[in-house]
């Protein structure tokens, strides 16, 4: 009784904690050298859905590339291209710019007025493997597997 207690007290505290550090942007760096910002907001139903995507270095914040008319993206940023994700979110690729980043830089990303922000200092920036990407964005999923493992082992 004691021990299962200590478990469902334990998986509680995981459950509260792993949500907070989940984000719904991510930076990497792909096996060219070009960086790639994945911004999975979920969009809202029945609505066409904008998207931006801008970043700021030191007090300056610079829109990078956009679909919302009357906006426009800086001229040194303009080599950048935006794709759908499935089942939701945006994925923006900046070809060659890995080498022209700043040494901290903070990216950000709206779909449809909603968003989400991180702050990547460039030697801290990731490979776009599989692995890291799972354990960066899949929060949800994570706790699901602490469950469905506990669940397996009672």
């Amino acid at each position: 009784m004691l021990k299962s207690l200590f478990l469902y007290g334990v998986l509680g505290v995981i459950v509260l904690l792993i949500p907070a550090q989940c984000q719904q942007i991510s930076v990497c760096v792909e096996d060219d050298n070009d960086l790639r910002v994945d911004c999975r907001v979920p969009p809202k139903p029945n609505k066409i859905n904008s998207y931006e995507f801008s970043w700021s270095i030191g007090t300056k914040e610079s829109l990078i590339n956009t679909n919302v008319s009357g906006s426009s993206a800086e001229g040194q940023v303009k080599g950048s291209y935006v794709e759908e994700l499935e089942p939701h979110g945006y994925r923006m690729t900046l070809p060659g710019f890995i080498d022209k980043l700043p040494y901290n830089t903070t990216y950000m990303c709206q779909v449809s007025g909603i968003g989400d922000r991180i702050t990547v200092e460039r030697e801290q920036l990731a490979p776009c493997s599989a692995v890291s990407m799972f354990l960066k964005s899949s929060c949800s999923l994570i706790i699901c597997l602490l469950l469905s493992f506990y669940q397996a082992h009672s």
